[in-house]
C-alpha cells in the first residue's frame, strides 16, 4: 500500500525545499560575530609604555587599602612565564617573573581559565595591560585581576586576549640558586628558584608518604625539605595540590636540586615551595645528604657523677656571662650572652643567660658561648643536658656544637671543626613565651678525645630576623 498520496508528496518537496534554501541563505552571512579568536602567539614589539613589574608591587605597598586598581591606564607590565597548570598543581593562575635570569619581582595573574599551559608556556614572555585591574596582596603574594568589591577577581576568558599579548618566543628560564630558608625574602617571592642539595627529611621518607594522597591531606599536601648544606637550617615546607596529577607518587628518595616557585602558605605565615611537576626534583636515589654531626642518642637519666653544671646564679646581671673555664666570644656584631634576671611571672626562675639580635642595628650577629673542655675518655656514660626559652626568636637560631680539635683560644674558634650535635632539643619559635624547654638526656658517650661543647646564636637587626633565645641549667654528667 501506498502510504504517500499526492498531497503528501507536495508537502515534503516544499519543507525540502525550504530547508535547502535557509542552509544557502546562512551560508552567505558574514561570520564576524561568531568566529572563535585568534589566541596564537606572534612576534610582537614591546608595547612603548612599560613600567616595571616591582613598581607595581609597590603601588600595593604604598596604598592605605592594601589594593591599587589602575583607570584610563595604557601601561603594561612584562613578564616571563614559570607556571605550569599540565600537571594540576596550579589552578586558573598565571605566574610570572621579570627577568629570564636574576629577577627583582613575581606577581600573580588570576584568570577564569583553565587549562592554560595550551596557551601560555613556560619561558614565554607576555605583556599584561595594567587599564581596568587591580592589584593587591593575596595569601601573602602580589596578584593581579579584577576589582571584585574586597577581594580580587578573575579575568574573565573573554577579555583574556585583550588584557595579556603573547610574544612567539620563549626563554630558557634560569632559576635563582639559594643555599637554604635563610635566603628566602619578599625580593624572591613568586620566582622561580633552585637549592642544589637537598632532600625530603627522614621523617617523611621513612613513612613512605606520598606528595598529597595520604588521608590527612586537605587542599594541600605539606611536606618536609632539608638543605645538605645546613644540618640546622629549619626544614622547608613544599606544597602540592590534592588535585594535582601526582599526588599519590613516592616522595623522591635520595637527593638533588629542586626547581621550584617561591610562595606563601594560605595564612601567609610560611614561605612554601610549589612545584610544577616531579620533573622538578633531580635526585640521584641512591645519595642522601652527609651531615658529619655527634649523635649518641639520648637516655633515660643523667649519670651520678656531676661534670658540669651552671645556672649563672653567681654572675652579675646585664653582665657578659663569664663562669670560671668557659669561654664567651662575639664573632659579628656587637651582641654577646649576657646575664639575665627574670621578673613578673618568672622571678622566680632566678638567673639564666640570653643572646638577642633586636633593634642591635646590626647586620649580622654570630655569638658563641663555650664549656670549658673536658677529657671524654677519662670517663664513662658522659650525658648532658640544658634548659631553652625564647623571646620570639623569629629568624634568629640557636645551635648546640662540640668540638675535639679547639685550641681554647678565641683565635681557634673559626678554625677548629665545630660538628652539630643532633638530638639535644632546642626551644622552637612556636614555644610560648616564657615556657623553658629541657634538650633531653643527651648522651656522649660516642665521644673520644678531649672536647668542648658550644652554644652559637645567630641573628641580626632585621626585624623580619632578630630575636633572642634563653640558656639556663647547663649540666653534663658521667657514670
Amino acid at each position: 500500500m501506498n502510504l504517500f498520496n499526492n498531497k503528501t508528496m507536495k508537502n515534503f518537496h516544499k519543507l525540502f525545499a525550504i530547508a535547502v534554501l535557509t542552509v544557502i541563505t546562512f551560508s552567505c552571512v558574514e561570520d564576524d560575530d561568531f568566529s572563535i579568536p585568534d589566541t596564537a602567539a606572534v612576534d610582537i614589539e614591546a608595547p612603548a609604555n612599560l613600567i616595571d613589574m616591582s613598581a607595581v608591587i609597590g603601588l600595593i605597598g604604598q596604598s592605605q587599602t592594601g589594593t591599587v586598581t589602575f583607570e584610563n591606564n595604557e601601561q603594561f607590565i612584562e613578564g616571563y612565564v614559570i607556571s605550569s597548570d599540565e600537571a594540576g598543581n596550579f589552578f586558573e593562575e598565571l605566574i610570572i617573573q621579570d627577568a629570564i635570569q636574576n629577577p627583582t619581582a613575581g606577581i600573580k595573574v588570576l584568570i577564569d581559565n583553565s587549562p592554560l599551559f595550551t596557551t601560555y608556556a613556560p619561558g614565554q614572555r607576555i605583556y599584561v595591560k595594567l587599564d581596568g585591574l587591580t592589584a593587591g596582596l593575596s595569601n601573602g603574594v602580589p596578584v593581579l585581576g579584577l576589582n571584585g568589591s574586597g577581594v580580587i577577581e578573575k579575568i574573565a576568558p573573554s577579555q583574556q586576549t585583550e588584557v595579556i599579548l603573547r610574544d612567539s618566543e620563549i626563554f630558557d628560564i634560569v632559576p635563582t640558586p639559594v643555599t637554604g630558608p635563610s635566603e628566602f625574602t619578599t625580593a624572591k617571592l613568586l620566582t622561580l628558584i633552585q637549592l642544589p642539595e637537598a632532600q625530603f627529611t627522614d621523617g617523611d621518607i621513612s613513612a613512605n608518604r606520598t606528595f598529597a594522597a595520604e588521608p590527612t591531606d586537605q587542599f594541600d599536601g605539606v611536606r618536609f625539605i632539608q638543605t645538605c648544606g645546613d644540618f640546622f637550617a629549619a626544614p622547608i615546607r613544599l606544597e602540592t595540590s590534592t588535585f594535582s596529577d601526582f599526588k599519590a607518587l613516592r616522595l623522591p628518595n635520595g637527593s638533588g636540586s629542586i626547581t621550584a616557585i617561591l610562595q606563601r602558605d594560605f595564612r601567609d605565615d610560611f614561605f612554601v615551595l610549589s612545584v610544577n611537576s616531579p620533573e622538578d626534583f633531580n635526585f640521584d636515589p641512591n645519595t642522601r645528604c652527609n651531615f658529619d654531626i655527634v649523635a649518641c642518642g639520648t637516655v633515660a637519666n643523667a649519670g651520678t657523677n656531676t661534670l658540669l653544671f651552671e645556672n649563672f646564679e653567681t654572675q652579675s646581671t646585664g653582665a657578659a656571662a663569664m663562669p670560671a673555664g668557659w669561654t664567651n666570644f662575639q664573632e659579628e656584631g656587637t651582641e654577646t650572652w649576657e646575664v639575665y634576671t627574670a621578673t613578673g611571672a618568672n622571678a622566680s626562675l632566678g638567673k639564666s643567660v640570653n643572646c638577642g639580635s633586636f633593634r642591635s642595628g646590626d647586620a649580622s650577629t654570630v655569638a658563641w658561648l663555650i664549656t670549658p673542655q673536658f677529657d671524654f675518655d677519662a670517663q664513662t656514660g658522659e650525658v648532658f643536658s640544658f634548659e631553652t626559652s625564647n623571646s620570639f626568636a623569629d629568624g634568629s637560631s640557636m645551635e648546640v656544637l662540640f668540638s675535639n680539635d679547639w685550641d681554647g683560644t678565641t683565635a681557634g674558634i673559626a678554625t677548629a671543626s665545630w660538628e652539630p650535635m643532633a638530638d639535644p632539643v632546642v626551644v622552637s619559635d612556636s614555644e610560648a613565651f616564657g615556657n623553658w624547654v629541657f634538650s633531653e638526656n643527651v648522651s656522649l658517650d660516642c665521644v673520644t678525645g678531649t672536647g668542648a661543647i658550644a652554644f652559637r646564636y645567630i641573628g641580626s637587626g632585621d626585624a623580619g630576623t632578630d630575636g633572642t633565645y634563653e640558656l639556663d641549667n647547663i649540666s653534663l654528667t658521667s657514670n
